[in-house]
């Protein structure tokens, strides 16, 4: 039997961390192609994208392969772009300043050994093949509204609230710097969440000589409010900037580089991970689309009544177009035994990388939005965005079973 009091920690990181200035690059360079595509009315199911970036000071440089790629997508407007979002996520430093650093461009076409096994018409079921090998996975549980595992929801939620505020600009908030870390640590009792025991936040500053004490005293109210009332006690530990200064922030003081946050990106390790990293990739990589279709499908499983929790895991081949397995786990919670569920969800969505791309209309410039603050447990927006957060399938799930 699973333990059912214990300790568990998950951290995050903000849109400033140098990692996440290369998520954001490298998804603000698939949105490129996505956009552009539309412009020109190209087939948006013909657009390829592999996109990786490396953030250090002063210094980008975006590299990665592509085809079918609209003229209109330049060096130039690579570029603009990837300066847009530096000056975006906060970076007028002078280690890393929107307007001065030196960006560099090294994209170049898709190999065609990859293209003819993505792109060739499979005997099975005449249509394209996943672009790689790998397991994804996709979790849910019943800790949070949106079915996010606690210690990972509000180490995000902090980190954003603080970034929207600082954005913001108003009193000693607004001298914070973009680069920021959070760690929570929540404390279970009979399965469930309903204290936290510590909280580590190491927050980039502008003031140089401000304290530990003086960071503590900007960021504290904000994770009060961020966190659920009553968690906080007397007991819990604080960790406020706990090495000291903080000044020096983001690819200046530590290099960047796309897709090294892919536990905070998903399940702040309450789940299993395929090891795959999201960004920069088009819905093709099934490292990115299948892991937000396990999602949808465990969200959807959860929501349907049949679990409080659930894992799920798909399986793919390159050049091949169904996955290989699907798998359930329900974790002693299910209502319904894990073998039906397997099938249903078989029968619910089509799961080869076309059908996926369908389902959640995925051929669209929804991606630098999910560049920060996790890409799941997120809110589905009017443009297409997360759509795999939706609980649409669940009652057809329900009958399924």
């Amino acid at each position: 039997m699973a333990r059912q009091s214990y300790l568990f920690t998950s951290e995050s990181v903000s849109e400033g961390h140098p990692d996440k200035v290369s998520d954001r690059i490298s998804d603000e360079v698939v949105d490129a192609f996505y956009r552009e595509s539309a412009a020109a009315k190209l087939d948006p199911w013909a657009v390829r994208a592999a996109c990786e970036t490396l953030c250090t000071t002063n210094r980008v440089v975006i590299a990665g392969e592509y085809s079918n790629t609209p003229k209109s997508v330049t060096v130039q407007m690579i570029q603009d772009l990837a300066r847009k979002a530096i000056k975006d996520i906060g970076y007028e430093q002078d280690g890393f300043h929107w307007a001065n650093a030196n960006i560099e461009v090294l994209l170049h076409g898709q190999s065609a050994d990859i293209a003819q096994g993505v792109d060739a018409k499979q005997p099975t079921n005449k249509e394209e093949g996943a672009g790689d090998q790998g397991i994804m996975f996709g979790y849910a549980c019943r800790e949070t509204p949106e079915l996010m595992p606690a210690p990972l929801y509000y180490s995000h939620k902090i980190l954003h609230d603080l970034a929207i505020a600082r954005k913001a600009g108003k009193g000693d908030v607004g001298l914070l710097g973009p680069d920021s870390k959070s760690q929570v640590t929540v404390r279970y009792e009979n399965g469930k969440p309903v204290g936290v025991t510590a909280i580590v936040v190491s927050h980039q500053h502008l003031v140089q000589d401000w304290s530990s004490a003086k960071v503590r005293e900007v960021i504290e109210p904000y994770v009060r409010k961020a966190l659920p009332e009553g968690w906080i006690t007397n007991d819990t530990a604080w960790h406020i900037n706990p090495t000291g200064a903080f000044y020096i922030g983001g690819p200046d003081g530590d290099c960047g580089l796309t897709g090294r946050k892919i536990i905070v990106d998903t399940y702040g390790g309450a789940a299993p991970h395929g090891g795959g990293a999201f960004s920069g990739k088009d819905p093709t990589k099934v490292d990115r689309s299948a892991a937000y279709a396990s999602r949808y499908l465990a969200k959807n499983v959860v929501a349907a009544g049949i679990a409080d929790r659930c894992t799920i895991q798909l399986a793919y081949a390159i050049g091949v177009a169904r996955p290989l397995s699907i798998y359930v786990d329900t974790h002693g919670t299910g209502k319904v035994d894990e073998a039906k569920i397997e099938k249903a969800l078989a029968e619910c969505m089509n799961l080869t990388p076309r059908g996926i791309r369908t389902h959640l209309d995925l051929n669209k410039p929804i991606y630098a939005r999910t560049s920060a603050y996790g890409h799941f447990g997120r809110t589905p927006d009017a443009e297409g965005g997360f759509s795999w957060e939706k609980t649409d399938l669940a009652d057809a799930i329900k009958k399924a079973v």
